[in-house]
């Protein structure tokens, strides 16, 4: 699987190419909202999410069957940011089980401003 391939799909949310990747039977996951997706759910809300939207790779691991990537999503317009971190599992060379981890990107809580700590990553 080529990992920039399936990003590609999901940003341009095309519903028959993001298909493509999925095993029949594959079910996902989005922890932070505590959602279960089948492939026909998962392509719908991203499908059918409004805006249009673009983002970036951040890292990429690979271990066996299992991709770790890391990336920055954001509306074309760029009024927002958000980074997602997927744990995808393979069945031949299709994602069966897919764990993804969502945040919005902000400004560090005040508490630690205060404490004047740590510097921007970009």
């Amino acid at each position: 699987m080529i990992v920039e391939e399936f990003l590609k799909a999901i940003l341009s949310q095309n519903a028959a190419n993001l298909r493509k990747y999925f095993h029949e039977n594959a079910l996902i996951k989005w922890h932070c909202t505590n959602e279960l997706f089948t492939v026909e759910e998962y392509i719908k809300a991203n499908c059918e999410y409004p805006g249009d939207w673009d983002g970036e790779i951040e890292r990429i691991e690979k271990i066996d069957d299992i991709i770790i990537f890391a990336c920055r999503i954001f509306p074309v317009d760029k009024s927002a940011f958000f980074h997602v971190v997927s744990f995808i599992q393979l069945k031949d060379d299709l994602i069966f089980k897919m764990d993804e981890y969502w945040a919005d990107d902000g400004l560090a809580p005040e508490w630690r401003r205060r404490m004047k700590i740590g510097k921007p990553i970009r």
